[in-house]
């Protein structure tokens, strides 16, 4: 076994010596070989992999390859930092449907552009299948709702549906079932303009907003982004607009029927269980009872009902980020307000316009052999997720803690904690305020992930103004802790929103609706409470271990809700057990990483399609990803493994597939809007996770630990007295020991 060992060990290390390179001397740290816990609980690491307990041993010359790709890493970084602010922020691509809907929306306020119809007719060709149809991720088949929206969006552009691409698409879409088979959304959407027909769209009275908070039906048991998509939708639905156009730019030839005809008993949503009692046909029954009371409905309760949700919707509307910070909560908004009988030029409205404008992102197509001017629409910004990651990154790859770089980013994101109580209080009374949000702004609605990230990275760097960095990371930390829920897990915005019969609606055909707790949220919160000095001890880690391991699949891998997805799942998990201090050969522990292992593809690399959300046989399968692979490696890592042949595979992928520049390239959706229905596209997913993970392996095997352990120890080694004897990070102290109660 030793020498089988040993040869791995030297293939690991022969595999990295590609590219002629300078040597880049590691940054000096406090050294600490042997991985431990604040609370003195061994991980077991050593009983599974031995490589943390031997002195590092490897000629410098053969890690050249590996600090080359961190040094150009590190320095593609660098330079596109916000020079102003100190926020990173990369491109976060959907798919067609956001654009489609953006022309729409210009079309129903009208204020058409020509000139953006032009660039988004160009973005809608170059993303067409050989089919004819649209996809809601690179690689993945044509989508029935995706289809249909871009083809009216098209036509509404003056596109000749003649064309031998409209022709396509129209062939497309008929083959797929037709615009009866599309989603919701996409209903409510073509009824704005009288291209589908109310009664064929779900019921939602306004009169939901009379309800109380914490009544069972109430908006406030609905998700976060659903409940700032559906409030606006309450008035559209009572007002019922409609945007006339020429009948030329209809899409009666999408109907395998005519519109007048459809029995739309027959088509989702109302498509009845063949089982007499079921959930869904109780609501189907319910929908068509709403149905009768909105044709006569109460008027003074109605006119309440619609005061409620504007004034609710007015409400959310303040500050710089628009309803929800989400794009279809803002067009809604802006329908809404048309409804309501703002006109465009009202403050409120010009307003919202111009913050969706902002999502607009300008590009380049090519169109017959030559590149040409295009536009699509982004579904919001992500300045702080990828702005507090990159820090960890970056402090994982050697950049000092009290660097200026790593300064102005920490300065920005403690600007950017929200000082506001949003809607959480609802599931969360006894909170206060103290979480990030997502997006540049977005103060009602900060989230677990981003939360738990921020605090992560804040732990990592050294700022001047020591007192407000630490005040900052104690709200933050209390208010993630008081979002945990009954069954031991995270969700993102709220605390318990798992009401699953909410699924059943018809409305809610895109099964979105809640925000439960997942494993992905469970094991970053352990790791954020593990980089702030916890262990095992802490009172909310038992719960959440039980949580865990009742969420892990029979095949040890995790389900990921936010990422694609058994992949990303399993990473989350494992990084915050083995930081929280479990046993790493524990038999959860070994499944999981076995099955990572049993998951790498012939070049080294890890891939997972969005496909595995649908269909559990594609679990972990897929085409080698830069940031899969980072996450692959980065769980094998947190699983105990440093010397194994597949780590070092996967190490040589990524090194291998680094640009000249020090960047990856990637073209598929690795991240995950609501599984099934919207995938996202994170432009540097595949540009600080593979540094993230090189870094993370370079320390291990030079030091045997990771940049991360070395300085929460450093963080937590006191005197008797409380006071730190490090002299080197004054955050984050041992919270135990400065916070002395607990959120309940």
């Amino acid at each position: 076994m030793r020498l089988l060992k040993s040869f791995f060990n030297r293939l690991s290390d022969g595999l990295l010596v590609q590219v002629p390179s300078r040597i880049r001397a590691a940054r000096d740290f406090a050294s600490e070989p042997v991985l431990r816990l604040v609370g003195g609980k061994s991980n077991g690491s050593v009983a599974v992999d031995s490589s943390s307990k031997r002195a590092p041993s490897h000629p410098s010359g053969q890690l050249e390859a590996l600090e080359e790709a961190l040094r150009k890493s590190q320095t593609w970084f660098l330079a596109r930092q916000n020079a102003t602010e100190g926020y990173w922020v990369a491109e976060l691509e959907a798919d067609t449907t956001l654009t489609s809907e953006y022309l729409m929306l210009r079309r129903f306020m009208n204020c058409v552009d020509p000139e953006r119809e032009q660039k988004a007719v160009r973005y809608f060709k170059s993303a067409q299948l050989p089919s004819g149809g649209w996809p809601i991720y690179h690689g993945g088949p044509a989508d029935i709702s995706a289809s249909v929206k871009a083809y009216f969006a098209l036509k509404l552009s003056g596109v000749s549906p003649n064309e031998p691409f409209m022709e396509a698409a129209r062939k497309c879409i008929l083959d797929m079932g037709g615009v009866t088979a599309a989603n919701v959304f996409t209903k409510i959407a073509l009824a704005l303009f009288g291209q589908y027909d109310w009664r064929g769209v779900p019921s939602m009275p306004p009169e939901i907003m009379l309800l109380p908070k914490r009544f069972y039906f109430s908006i406030y048991a609905i998700s976060y982004w659903s409940r700032a998509v559906v409030i606006p939708l309450l008035i559209i639905f009572a007002k019922r607009p409609l945007c006339r156009i020429p009948k030329e730019q209809g899409i009666d030839e999408l109907y395998k029927e005519p519109l007048d005809q459809i029995d739309y008993s027959a088509f989702p949503p109302f498509k009845k269980d063949r089982t007499w009692f079921t959930a869904k046909n109780f609501f189907i029954t319910l929908d068509g009872l709403l149905k009768i009371y909105d044709r006569s409905p109460v008027e003074w309760l109605r006119q309440q009902a619609l005061k409620r949700a504007e004034s609710w919707m007015l409400d959310h509307m303040k500050g710089s980020g628009g309803l929800g910070a989400i794009y279809p909560a803002m067009a809604n908004s802006v329908v809404a307000l048309n409804c309501l009988g703002y006109a465009n030029d009202d403050p409120l409205v010009v307003k919202a316009m111009q913050e969706i404008e902002e999502l607009e992102i300008h590009d380049r197509v090519q169109e017959n052999g030559q590149s040409v001017d295009a536009m699509h629409l982004q579904p919001c910004h992500s300045p702080i997720w990828d702005t507090a990651l990159l820090i960890n990154a970056l402090v994982e790859a050697g950049m000092p803690s009290d660097h200026p770089v790593l300064q102005k980013a920490g300065e920005w994101l403690l600007s950017k904690q929200t000082k506001t109580v949003g809607d959480w209080i609802i599931s969360s009374p006894g909170a206060e305020p103290g979480g990030w949000y997502f997006q540049f702004e977005n103060e009602l609605y900060p989230d677990v992930d981003d939360s738990a990230v921020v605090l992560m990275a804040l732990a990592k760097v050294r700022l001047p103004d020591e007192a407000r960095q630490y005040q900052a990371m104690c709200r933050g930390y209390r208010w993630v802790v008081s979002m945990q829920g009954s069954d031991g897990g995270w969700g993102a915005y709220d605390v318990d929103n798992n009401r699953i019969v909410f699924n059943y609606i018809p409305f809610a055909d895109h099964r979105a609706l809640l925000d439960p707790s997942t494993a992905d949220l469970a094991g970053r919160c352990l790791e954020m409470l593990a980089t702030l000095g916890y262990d095992w001890t802490h009172p909310s880690v038992a719960s959440a271990l039980a949580f865990l391991k009742k969420d892990q699949e029979a095949d040890g891998s995790w389900y990921g809700r936010w990422g694609v997805n058994y992949i990303y799942g399993t990473w989350s998990v494992l990084s915050g057990l083995r930081a929280i201090g479990e046993d790493v050969s524990s038999p959860s522990i070994r499944r999981a990483v076995a099955w990572l292992e049993s998951k790498q593809n012939p070049d080294g690399g890890w891939g997972e399609s969005c496909l595995s959300y649908a269909d559990l046989s594609q679990s972990g399968r897929g085409e080698s990803t830069p940031s899969q692979t980072a996450w692959a490696l980065l769980a094998l890592m947190a699983g105990g493994v440093t010397d194994s042949f597949s780590l070092a595979r996967g190490i040589h992928y990524l090194i291998r597939n680094q640009r000249k520049d020090g960047s990856w390239e990637e073209v598929r959706h690795t991240g995950t809007g609501f599984p099934r229905v919207f995938y996202l596209r994170y432009h540097w997913y595949c540009q600080y996770f593979p540094l993230w993970a090189l870094a993370m392996y370079r320390n291990l095997k030079t030091r045997g630990t990771t940049r991360a352990e070395e300085l929460r120890l450093q963080a937590t080694t006191q005197d008797n007295s409380g006071r730190r004897v490090d002299g080197v990070r004054p955050f984050p102290p041992t919270f135990l020991a400065i916070i002395p109660e607990e959120p309940t």
